[in-house]
């Protein structure tokens, strides 16, 4: 068989585990009912100007700590009178975009790492000395170190999550990479003369893409409580900003008389985790062409 068969016959194969991992996925059920939340939240993200008709910031203070079911606050109110429900939608935009931004730039970062560490046996030792060196911070006090450093808001949030991401990532994308440097259609491509960034880009890093895959989602749920722990403590998203974790902090002086304003975004927190986490260990089963759901 040539260099370019044996690349084709690859490829096929490649076509064929996807339409199979599809298929896995949809057989499970929590993994689905996962989907479905996570869906919810980001039609919940893009739309929220159109799913409430208040204002997520504007104060009231004739209509505060309204409780749950009041005529026109499904959710009730805070303590400044802003309407609860409102702010949950926008915070589920907050959420998502500093998980997307944090779990992107962590990816970025940790796929560049393990590729050339992975592929270049000299930059191995030294690449995998600096991850190490991370590993050893406890991921929340890095990030909180980085947030004293470069300043509380919620852009340097998204930094210092990514900044976390960066060596789990790395180590992931480096395991993949030695195994696959090796297959037969990998020689194949480097006996047709392609430079080592092609089989790198176009070859190495799509078929590491199943652990990758795995590793964004449930990353999407360490992000998303980690920022909401960081907003909880000061260090994240300041007042008056719709944020789940910055609403628990601002409603926990009202838990006995207003249990709402802790519980409901703490619900909303909740239900994002475990929906990425079950997406994310579907994902893992659908992938592994060694389960069979």
């Amino acid at each position: 068989m040539t260099a370019a068969e044996t690349v084709k016959l690859k490829e096929k194969k490649k076509e064929k585990y996807w339409v199979a991992t599809v298929k896995k996925l949809f057989r499970n059920k929590l993994a689905i009912i996962g989907l479905v939340i996570v869906m919810i939240q980001i039609v919940m993200a893009v739309f929220a100007p159109l799913m409430t008709s208040y204002d997520p910031v504007k104060q009231d203070l004739v209509n505060s700590e309204m409780p749950l079911f009041s005529e026109g606050h499904w959710l009730g109110t805070d303590n400044y009178g802003r309407d609860v429900w409102t702010r949950i939608v926008f915070g589920a935009r907050i959420s998502l975009v500093v998980g997307i931004t944090a779990v992107s730039l962590g990816l970025l970062g940790g796929i560049v790492l393990g590729l050339l560490a992975g592929y270049y046996r000299r930059l191995d030792a030294v690449i995998m000395r600096i991850v190490d060196l991370l590993f050893s911070f406890p991921g929340i006090l890095l990030a909180m170190l980085i947030i004293a450093i470069l300043g509380t808001s919620l852009v340097n949030v998204a930094i210092a999550i990514s900044i976390w991401s960066v060596p789990t990532c790395a180590r992931i994308v480096r395991g993949s990479v030695l195994s696959i440097k090796e297959k037969e259609y990998i020689m194949a491509m480097r006996s047709m003369g392609a430079s080592d960034l092609r089989i790198m880009v176009r070859h190495i890093l799509p078929n590491a893409s199943a652990p990758i895959i795995v590793f964004a989602t449930m990353r999407m749920a360490t992000a998303i409580l980690s920022t909401a722990s960081l907003s909880y403590l000061g260090l994240g998203a300041q007042p008056p900003t719709p944020e789940w974790g910055a609403m628990i902090s601002q409603g926990q002086d009202f838990m006995w008389s207003s249990p709402h304003l802790t519980i409901v975004p703490g619900i909303a927190i909740m239900l994002t985790v475990f929906a990425f986490n079950v997406l994310g260990d579907g994902l893992r089963d659908a992938l592994d062409p060694n389960m069979d759901i």
